[in-house]
């Protein structure tokens, strides 16, 4: 693999690929589960805070591993084969594949904002069992394109990757800037932090439901599934390590400065909500895209076509990201004996492009099932899992593997690594609880997992 990468492009990487159409629209349902401004306020800065918590401790294990594949490398010398693969099987199945179909339909919807007829109520071809609308295809055609460009090289994902990601960056500063200052409504930002920190729901029909005890606890797990969805993918970088310059420099430094870029744009952006919509507005925002509304308290109704252009840069970007990133842990479980072996060769543009084209066909699959946002729900829970296991891998491996180099150290080690996973485990037990409906199928389809596990092991172990 040609190392293209520089620190400017991973950073852009990490930014690019957390940023998709989760920071547009999750906000109102966070605001219907903890009901007012400062727990809105609040949850946002605490899924910041424990997103860049994991990353500076991940940026201690890529200076150690400085591979193509990433995470699925640290749960493999951290533990061992079967855990890394059902990473690697969960990934596949569902986090990367799942995340790509769910944000390619996103730009497929918000481009029918501009062109009606791309839209998920055009069924093109009723096949019975499945209606394909045009949505649907959009969303396949852009995932094809990315793909095609990621298969012809590095360097041409790496273009697309930091200019949309510039771009984004820029036009959600632009209204951020226009809210908070442009069109701040002294009034509402007023009432909205009158009531900062009342404990309250809003139930479907708007009324506000007064909560407290362990209702306010799940409250904020069940708010919190948005906003750390929303804060994801930072450790895509990590999968290709392979072909960063100066790796155990700029990983660290990337998936630090990537997640606080983030975090700054995310919790300033709904500080803009709050300055522009009241908290009915927000929790009861048409279709749950409280950025439409805000844009059209800011710009009038051409405030819907601005937020239609700026998802579309945004979803696309994220899109090449995750296309980019996803294949090279293919690559690596392919190396291991874990996957498919074509997927472990390089193509003449020295990328692995079996492994890219694997992952369009089966992405491409779920756009068609429609059941996408499903998976996504029920991965939830087994994403936090695996990240709570790679950051307890560096308490592991500085006692397993002590004579390693360890050119960059975890940020805060060993309090601030514990506390995020004392926060992640936290959540899922309140997940366990409160969503049974997200969580249980998430661990199925992981163990699923276990029974394939052992099928590529046999053959490996055989060949």
């Amino acid at each position: 693999m040609k190392r293209e990468l520089g620190l400017l492009d991973a950073t852009m990487l990490v930014a690019g690929s957390m940023i998709g159409s989760g920071i547009f629209i999750v906000s109102s349902d966070i605001v219907r589960n903890v009901g007012s401004a400062g727990w809105l306020i609040f949850i946002w800065l605490v899924t910041g805070l424990i997103t860049i918590i994991a990353a500076t401790s991940y940026g201690e294990l890529s200076a150690m591993f400085p591979k193509a594949g990433g995470q699925y490398v640290y749960l493999r010398e951290a533990y061992n084969r079967m855990v890394a693969f059902l990473y690697g099987w969960s990934l596949f199945m569902v986090i990367q594949a799942g995340t790509i179909a769910a944000v390619g339909v996103a730009f497929a919807k918000f481009t029918a904002y501009i062109f009606p007829t791309l839209g998920d109520d055009h069924i093109l071809w009723d096949l019975g069992l499945v209606e394909i609308n045009a949505a649907q295809l959009v969303a396949i055609v852009t995932i094809v394109i990315l793909t095609w460009v990621n298969s012809r090289g590095v360097k041409n994902g790496k273009i697309i990757q930091t200019v949309f990601t510039v771009v984004k960056i820029l036009s959600l500063g632009g209204l951020i800037v226009m809210g908070l200052f442009g069109a701040f409504n002294a009034e509402i930002w007023s009432a909205n932090w009158s009531t900062a920190w009342d404990t309250v729901r809003w139930d479907t029909s708007g009324v506000v439901v007064s909560i407290g005890g362990a209702a306010v606890f799940a409250g904020i797990v069940s708010a919190m599934v948005g906003s750390i969805f929303s804060s994801d993918a930072w450790n895509n970088v990590t999968f290709i390590a392979g072909e960063i310059r100066n790796p155990k420099r700029n990983i660290g430094m990337s998936l630090f400065l990537g997640t606080l870029i983030v975090t700054i744009i995310y919790v300033s952006a709904n500080l803009m909500y709050l300055a522009t919509l009241s908290m009915e507005q927000i929790a009861h925002a048409p279709a749950d895209r409280v950025a439409v509304a805000a844009a059209q308290a800011i710009f009038g109704q051409v405030g819907t076509l601005v937020i239609a252009v700026m998802i579309m840069i945004s979803t696309f970007g994220c899109n090449n990201g995750l296309i980019l990133a996803g294949a090279r842990v293919y690559y690596t479980m392919a190396q291991d004996g874990l996957f498919f072996k074509k997927a472990g060769e390089l193509n003449k543009f020295e990328v692995p492009g079996w492994g890219l084209w694997a992952q369009c066909i089966w992405t491409s699959v779920l756009c068609l099932t429609g059941r996408y946002g499903d998976l996504l729900n029920y991965v939830v829970f087994v994403v936090l899992i695996f990240y709570a296991l790679t950051i307890i891998g560096v308490f592991t491996l500085r006692r397993k593997r002590p004579d390693i180099e360890r050119p960059y150290k975890a940020f805060g080690y060993p309090v601030l690594p514990i506390v995020y996973v004392l926060a992640a485990f936290t959540i899922c037990i309140g997940l366990l609880i409160y969503q049974p409906t997200f969580t249980w199928p998430g661990l199925v389809i992981v163990l699923l997992g276990i029974p394939v596990f052992f099928m590529w092991n046999k053959r490996y172990e055989t060949a």
